[in-house]
């Protein structure tokens, strides 16, 4: 984080990254003097309302984020940058994106919880786009030149007003990542709710374990159990009305829809109050740790490893084994995970998993049957992707054996259908 003050005094001339949130109203001219080396500009939380024309002058940027500001369109300017491949104007108050401002090469834009209610048809011609995250909007359906974006791998499409299901999306050769929970062709859906209801006042929360983009998950005790459930219980408590994967209550509708499974965490109770939702889950245990790390600027939408982090094929083979099992299962339900990724996952030193964090699920039986397959078919792609990932880190003397070229070749059998 820079400060304006160093940024006017010259200090940080020959800089690539800089961040600056100050509540500034007005874009800084200064940060034109940067044109020579500034490859990436995160001006989020201020409370800037546009960006001038000269802006087309940072001509090495590659990367924007000007997120929670006050924008009301997509910067036309935008689109006369060269060398923008990734946008980020999440929780603005857009409502308007126009076709010149989406750069020729586009490859990550995030408009998520804004205003939008629809799209140039310009949109298909961005054929590098491989992220787009549209979650939170008022679009009521999709440019069908969509249906060019080949290389699109990340779609979110949740909590908008979506009236039919986009068909343009299920052809698509690389997808493998589709959330679109929460429109109106499936606002109504019927969820059986097997979890017993208890109040926020039953538990305690204590240290947070963790947190992702729906909501914060604590270490949690019982003051009072009415249901006698388990004694060592983690709570889910969900964030806000919308978040960048979508509503909570689809989420949590999704994970009752799915039920229980070996390989899934398992959830116990739900809280349902004015303001407050929250899922009581039994707490992973301690020897369980993540499997991977989420992606990168760089990778996009592949996940990433620790240094030096490998595993044998033995276990490998045994991780991809729990996984079909729990999409099989998941699909039997008719609900896609959305989000099969190895950051996602919990595994112990045996290579048992434990599938988590379904915050980009999505319930589809009530669609038509061959929406349904290909449906499906997107989520097997996902798992394809996710075997790839987990082949990178192959042992070096496993990488040679049967198990492994059966592996790569299953991978492909998903990826490619």
């Amino acid at each position: 984080m820079y400060t304006l003050e160093q940024l006017r005094s010259g200090k940080l001339k020959g800089i690539t990254h800089l961040t600056l949130s100050e509540q500034l109203t007005q874009f800084p001219t200064e940060i034109l003097t940067l044109a020579d080396s500034l490859e990436v500009l995160d001006l989020t939380n201020n409370q800037l309302t546009h960006l001038p024309d000269s802006f087309s002058q940072l001509t090495k940027l590659r990367i924007i984020f000007i997120s929670n500001n006050c924008f009301t369109e997509l910067p036309p300017v935008l689109g006369a940058c060269p060398n923008l491949e990734m946008i980020g104007f999440k929780s603005n108050q857009i409502t308007t994106v126009t076709a010149n401002a989406l750069p020729k090469k586009l490859r990550w834009l995030i408009l998520t919880d804004n205003k939008i209610t629809d799209l140039p048809e310009a949109l298909g011609d961005c054929i590098y786009l491989q992220k787009l995250a549209l979650a939170g909007n008022a679009l009521t359906a999709l440019p069908l030149s969509m249906s060019k974006l080949i290389n699109l791998q990340l779609i979110r499409l949740s909590a908008n007003a979506l009236v039919a299901f986009p068909n343009q999306l299920l052809d698509l050769p690389k997808l493998a990542w589709l959330a679109f929970s929460g429109n109106d062709f499936n606002r109504n859906q019927q969820v059986n709710n097997p979890l017993p209801y208890v109040a926020s006042t039953d538990y305690q929360l204590n240290k947070v374990l963790g947190q992702g983009a729906s909501g914060v998950i604590s270490l949690a005790q019982w003051l009072s159990n009415p249901h006698q459930l388990d004694n060592e219980i983690a709570v889910k408590v969900f964030k806000g009305q919308v978040t960048s994967d979508g509503y909570p209550q689809d989420e949590l509708n999704a994970c009752l829809k799915t039920g229980a499974h070996p390989n899934l965490v398992a959830s116990l109770a739900q809280v349902n109050e004015p303001n407050y939702l929250a899922l009581i889950m039994a707490l992973i245990p301690a020897h369980y740790h993540n499997l991977g790390l989420p992606p990168t600027l760089v990778t996009c939408t592949r996940d990433t490893f620790p240094a030096q982090f490998t595993l044998s094929i033995a276990a490998i083979v045994t991780i991809v084994e729990q996984m079909i099992a729990v999409i099989n299962h998941m699909q039997a339900q008719g609900v896609a995970h959305g989000d099969i990724y190895a950051h996602n996952v919990l595994v112990d030193d045996n290579a048992n998993i434990l599938v988590g964090d379904f915050g980009a699920a999505s319930i589809y039986d009530d669609l038509a049957l061959e929406q349904q397959q290909k449906i499906a078919a997107i989520e097997w792609r996902a798992v394809g992707y996710f075997i790839e990932d987990l082949l990178s880190i192959c042992q070096v003397d496993d990488q040679h054996t049967l198990e492994y070229q059966q592996l790569h070749t299953q991978a492909q059998h998903y990826i490619v259908g």
